[in-house]
């Protein structure tokens, strides 16, 4: 009976391990649901938009300019943000606000991306915490899921004006 009661036990945790380990690679290695949460995406994602998030492109470093990822915060490690890749590596960002007069430019150094939110006005990015490193990015946001009435790919940055192709 204990031997029974043992082998019924072992082979429970020996499932629940397998299957966790296979649960950890998907959520890491294939891509997750988000919940976004804040007003600096805004008007493209709202607060409490629910997103899907895929992991491969990071891996594989095939982020693009105009791309929105998730990002392990510069600022605080244990939290992550949502922002819009502005600039890659080499390429030439706006580093100051859009209501100053005089504007200020800058190279993204090698490993690097210049992230920002949709929300100028009400956005803590890359115009604050400097350009971020590449290993910090999570995943990118390939479409929107909750609410149902804006299903579907995300549409294009209401500050297409930022990137500078020179």
């Amino acid at each position: 009976m204990l031997r029974n009661v043992l082998g019924k036990t072992f082979r429970f945790l020996g499932y629940t391990v397998q299957y966790g380990c296979i649960a950890h690679c998907a959520f890491e290695y294939l891509g997750g649901i988000v919940v976004c949460s804040g007003p600096s995406m805004e008007p493209t994602i709202q607060n409490s938009d629910i997103v899907f998030s895929e992991n491969l492109s990071r891996h594989f470093y095939s982020i693009r300019k105009g791309d929105i990822v998730i990002v392990k915060s510069p600022n605080d490690p244990k939290s992550n943000i949502c922002k819009r890749v502005i600039g890659l590596e080499g390429d030439k960002v706006c580093t100051s606000n859009p209501s100053d007069f005089l504007k200020s430019h800058s190279y993204v150094p090698k490993g690097h991306v210049w992230l920002e939110g949709d929300n100028l006005r009400n956005s803590t990015d890359s115009r604050c915490y400097g350009p971020v490193p590449y290993g910090l990015i999570r995943g990118r946001i390939c479409f929107k899921i909750w609410p149902l009435s804006d299903f579907g790919f995300l549409r294009a940055s209401p500050n297409g004006h930022r990137f500078l192709d020179d």
